[in-house]
């Protein structure tokens, strides 16, 4: 295929298209990384306590050695950009920034999202309501808020670092989502007065992600708050943690799958864009999880994690 053609292509894609291919070309690499050789996977995916903890594991049992030039140049690589972990922060000021920022551009007809909504109504065969892309906004930044206050006041400073491209892609992601929970209501936008809910009573599947969407958000807020009054690289064993590695994980994914119901155009289940998100979620706080789940087998011994689900009960 020329590249003309391949440039004809990409131009004829809606805005959710794109979306969707962040989201599942992001999922991929995870995937991808995840199906490295330990050594390799612990140095892309790793940072803070876990990453020290398996530097540590490496070197004593010797294999620093025999991991290979490929090992050492991926060391090499992630060494190089490495940001404080509290630059996290900045993945809820993006997600707040965006959140205002389309307010206006849909109070006042902004060009911006007039352009995106112009491209994205021609492909819809149906769209969300208004007063859908009204609540999905609305509970976008109510995760943006929540999360941005407890990075704020009640998460405890870290001194430990990531990659910078770790923090590329969570500020990627929090800017693709802020278009994605309104961009499948591209019909309703462009025929809306949008000052105001529409008289429609919300559909049940709306009325039972909303629902779902304050329980997680609640949820995660009381195990973010109990991780912060830990004690430093201890065992969580209260409350979720009792059944879960990383409860707040499980809420995460349940967070994007409430707003995915929450934003189903009308005839469908849920928003295609947003289970992408969904899938990108569980896939990259998944990897997350397993390794937490064998950095705390390592640390405090198989036994203390053993029965215990990693992120999705029944499941992982």
């Amino acid at each position: 295929m020329a590249a003309s053609e391949i440039l004809t292509y990409a131009a004829g894609l809606s805005p959710a298209t794109y979306c969707q291919l962040f989201y599942v070309l992001a999922a991929a690499t995870v995937l991808a990384i995840a199906a490295t050789p330990e050594s390799i996977q612990d140095r892309l995916t790793q940072y803070g306590a876990r990453s020290s903890a398996a530097g540590a594991s490496e070197e004593k049992k010797g294999k620093q050695a025999s991991n290979g030039p490929l090992t050492s140049i991926v060391s090499w690589v992630t060494s190089v950009g490495k940001v404080p972990h509290s630059w996290f922060i900045h993945f809820y000021i993006v997600s707040l920034s965006c959140s205002a920022f389309w307010a206006v551009q849909f109070l006042r007809h902004g060009t911006i999202l007039e352009f995106i909504v112009g491209n994205q109504a021609s492909s819809e065969r149906t769209s969300m309501t208004i007063n859908q892309v009204i609540l999905s906004w609305l509970l976008m930044s109510l995760q943006g808020a929540r999360r941005f206050y407890e990075y704020v006041a009640v998460m405890r400073p870290s001194s430990s670092k990531m990659w910078f491209i770790h923090w590329l892609l969570g500020i990627a992601y929090y800017f693709c989502t802020n278009i994605s929970i309104w961009i499948e209501g591209a019909n309703s936008i462009q025929y809306s007065e949008r000052r105001s809910f529409d008289a429609e009573a919300l559909p049940l599947n709306v009325i039972f992600g909303a629902i779902m969407f304050l329980a997680s958000w609640s949820m995660q807020y009381r195990c973010h708050s109990y991780l912060s009054r830990l004690k430093k690289y201890s065992l969580p064993d209260d409350g979720l943690f009792q059944y879960l590695v990383c409860p707040h994980y499980t809420c995460e994914c349940a967070l994007y799958l409430s707003l995915a119901l929450v934003a189903a155009p009308k005839g469908q289940l849920y928003n295609r864009t947003l289970i992408c998100a969904v899938l990108f979620v569980a896939v990259n706080l998944g990897v997350t999880a397993n390794g937490t789940k064998k950095w705390y087998a390592e640390k405090f011994g198989h036994e203390k994690v053993q029965g215990k689900w990693s992120m999705i009960p029944g499941v992982f």
